[in-house]
Parts: C-alpha cells; structure tokens; sequence
C-alpha cells in the first residue's frame, strides 16, 4: 500500500471483511474483523494475504501491532488526560502520541518531537459502526499505522462498555 489518505471501517458486530480504500476509492485491502469476542484484526493485502494484525494483550487493555510473522512490533495504550483523547503507541521506529480534543472525531499522530506522522477522522454517523479517513505524512507503513487507528477505536469501545456496566 503506497497510497497516502485510506478509508476504511469497522462492522456493526466487527466480525467480517471490510475494505480499505484510496483517494480514487479503488480496492486496495481488506480488513479481516476476527470476532466480536476476540477484536483480533487482520490487515490484508490486496491479494488477500495478511501483512500486520491487532489484537489486545491478554487481560490488558494494550492493543499490540503485529508483523505478519506475529512478532510484536507496536504497543498502543490509553493515556490519562483531561480535556483531551490521548493515547501513547510505542513502536518499533519511534515513540507516537496520538490526541484530538475531548469531543472532537479528529485525531493527530506526533512523534514525541511534535512532528505530525498522520492524522485520522473518524466519518461515520453516530449510530452507524466506525468509518475513518487516514492521512499517512511519514514512512511508516499504511497497514501499522490502519492498525493504531483501529486500536484507539476499539480501546474507546471497551471504555464505553466499561462505563455503560
């Protein structure tokens, strides 16, 4: 993948296949959504082959960024913030902060220098399930960095359902 904005989005029960798109909103991968028990992701390329997954640590709430070996690559954690969405994702290149505003759908990744990497919207209505734009400004990969952007949402769905209990 070498395009530099991607859309993409979850599923009502996130279990299934979902495309990831470019500009031009040609196919360019899939996202495998293992089960709504699990929150297991699989990237795929566009011949369906599995380059990076996601999935949460074991009774963690750290989302971990895998290579396609299933070597661990990246950890993702929420961060204590008021005011604000914060979340750390430490990685094999660098140290990542990821913020938006407490009630925004905007979110900017920097590296701990302030130089933005990417920036991802969220897009979809309130009641649908999440669609997101990314826009990739550095030389991480596209797939590492759909995989943070799917792990800020999935840390924000186990929040919810924890507060909703």
């Amino acid at each position: 993948m070498e395009t530099q904005t991607v859309y993409f989005s979850d599923r009502f029960f996130s279990t299934g296949l979902t495309d990831i798109r470019d500009e031009d909103n040609n196919k360019i991968g899939e996202l495998d959504l293992q089960s709504m028990f699990s929150s297991g992701i699989h990237v795929l390329d566009e011949r369906g082959r599995m380059t990076y997954s996601g999935k949460f640590r074991f009774f963690s709430n750290t989302w971990l960024v895998l290579n396609r070996d299933g070597d661990e690559i990246g950890a993702l954690k929420a961060k204590m913030a008021f005011f604000k969405k914060q979340y750390a994702y430490v990685g094999r290149h660098d140290e990542f902060r990821i913020e938006a505003p407490a009630f925004s759908k905007e979110y900017t990744v920097t590296t701990v220098r302030g130089d933005i990497v990417a920036e991802f919207a969220r897009t979809d209505g309130m009641f649908s399930s999440g669609a997101f734009a990314l826009k990739n400004r550095s030389s991480l990969p596209m797939e590492e960095l759909i995989l943070v952007v799917m792990g800020v949402h999935a840390i924000q769905k186990r929040q919810s359902a924890a507060a909703s209990t």
